[in-house]
C-alpha cells in the first residue's frame, strides 16, 4: 500500500513539474515552411489567392470529413474570406494584403485562436518558390497539446508541409489535365438572361470572371431568382492587338425582369443563332486553347463566322459542382453561318431533260 503511494505521489509530482515546464513555455510561435511548385508563378498565386481552391490541397481540410465551408461574396484578393465549421473545429480567415504574383496576408482564427499567415512567391529554377509562414500565439491547452506532439514548430510544420505537398500534385495534375472536343455545328436557343458588365485587359480576364461569377450567384440567392441554367461568359469585344476585352457574366432566367435603375445588373435577351460547340472538359485556364481549336475547325472546313454574334461559354460544371478542375466542363460557342446546300440536279425518269434546282436552300440546324 506505502508503494502505491510513493507511486500516485511521483506521478502527481511529475505532473506538477510538467505543468510547470509547459507553462512556462513562451507561448508565441513563428513556422515557415517552403516548397517549390512545378507552375508558373502566376498560376500557383492565383489559386491561393482564391479560397474556394483551399479545400483542394490544405490538409486539415481534406483530412476532415465533417467540415463545411461557408463562401462569401469576395473569396480573391484583399478583403476576401472564408469561415468553417465542422466537429471539432471552426474557424475564419481574411485576406489583409495581397500584391498580384509576389505575396499574400491573411488572418486567421480558428479555435479562438489568432494567426497571422504570411505568403510569398518567388520564381525559381522548375517553376515557383513557395513559402508559408505563421506567426501566433497559443493558450496554455494549445501548449500543452503541442508539447506531446513534438512542438508547435512540428505540429504547425507537419499541416504545411503535407498542404504545400498536396498543392504540388493538385496544381500539376488538376491544372494541367484537360481535354478539348469539336461537337460540331449546332442551334443555340435564345432566352432572358441576366447580366453584369465589364471591360479589362486580357491578363485580368480570368481573374474577373473568377469574382464575377460568384458574385451573379450571390445576387440570385439574395433576391430569391431561381436561375433556368448554367452561369455563363458572353463576350462582347476580344481585341488582342489593344489588349482590350469586354464581356457580360450571364445567367439565364425564365422570363424577363425588371431591374431597379442605377444597378449594374441588366436583364437582357438573347437571340437564337447557329454556332459551333467545342466542349472543354478540365481547368478554366485551357479556355483560349478550345477556342483557338474550334477557331481551326472552322477555317479547316471553311465555315463563315457570325461576327453579328458573341461567343458565349457556359460553365456547364465547375467548382460550385466539384472542387477538382480536371473535372470542370465548359462549353463554348462561336457563332457561324448554316453551311448551305450545294446545288443539286437530277433527271425525270420519262425524258432526258435536266432540271436545275434554283436557289441554294440551307442546310436545318440541329435544335
Amino acid at each position: 500500500m506505502r508503494i502505491l503511494k510513493y507511486i500516485f505521489l511521483l506521478f502527481f509530482l511529475i505532473l506538477i513539474g510538467l505543468t510547470v515546464f509547459v507553462a512556462t513555455q513562451k507561448p508565441n510561435y513563428d513556422v515557415t515552411r517552403a516548397k517549390v511548385i512545378k507552375n508558373p508563378k502566376s498560376v500557383v498565386y492565383a489559386y491561393i489567392n482564391d479560397y474556394r481552391n483551399w479545400e483542394t490541397f490544405a490538409s486539415w481540410i481534406k483530412n476532415d470529413e465533417s467540415i463545411k465551408f461557408n463562401y462569401p461574396e469576395l473569396t480573391i484578393g484583399k478583403g476576401a474570406s472564408c469561415s468553417w465549421k465542422s466537429d471539432s473545429n471552426e474557424g475564419t480567415m481574411k485576406t489583409t494584403f495581397a500584391k498580384e504574383n509576389d505575396s499574400i496576408a491573411q488572418i486567421m482564427i480558428q479555435n479562438d485562436e489568432q494567426s497571422t499567415i504570411y505568403w510569398k512567391f518567388k520564381d525559381t529554377v522548375g517553376g515557383t518558390k513557395v513559402t508559408w509562414r505563421s506567426k501566433g500565439k497559443l493558450d496554455f491547452k494549445s501548449k500543452v497539446l503541442a508539447f506531446f506532439q513534438g512542438g508547435v514548430n512540428s505540429v504547425v510544420g507537419d499541416v504545411y508541409e503535407r498542404s504545400l505537398e498536396n498543392l504540388n500534385k493538385t496544381l500539376d495534375y488538376e491544372i494541367n489535365t484537360f481535354k478539348i472536343k469539336i461537337n460540331g455545328i449546332v442551334y443555340r436557343p435564345g432566352g432572358f438572361y441576366l447580366k453584369q458588365f465589364i471591360h479589362c485587359n486580357q491578363k485580368e480576364v480570368d481573374k474577373n470572371i473568377k469574382s464575377l461569377v460568384p458574385r451573379m450567384q450571390h445576387f440570385f440567392e439574395k433576391n430569391n431568382i431561381i436561375a433556368n441554367g448554367k452561369p455563363f461568359i458572353l463576350y462582347h469585344k476580344y481585341d488582342r492587338a489593344n489588349d482590350y476585352v469586354a464581356f457580360s457574366v450571364g445567367m439565364p432566367i425564365r422570363d424577363s425582369i425588371n431591374i431597379m435603375p442605377g444597378s449594374d445588373i441588366e436583364s437582357k435577351e438573347l437571340t437564337p443563332y447557329t454556332c459551333l460547340k467545342i466542349t472543354l472538359i478540365g481547368d478554366y485556364s485551357h479556355t483560349q486553347a478550345a477556342w483557338k481549336k474550334g477557331l481551326d475547325y472552322i477555317a479547316k472546313n471553311k465555315l463563315e463566322r457570325n461576327t453579328t454574334g458573341q461567343i458565349i461559354e457556359v460553365y456547364v460544371k465547375g467548382r460550385g459542382d466539384v472542387k477538382n478542375p480536371s473535372q470542370w466542363i465548359t462549353e463554348i460557342y462561336i457563332p457561324v453561318y448554316p453551311k448551305a446546300v450545294p446545288k443539286r440536279t437530277y433527271k425525270k425518269p420519262t425524258d432526258s431533260t435536266t432540271v436545275v434546282i434554283p436557289e441554294t436552300v440551307p442546310e436545318t440546324p440541329n435544335p
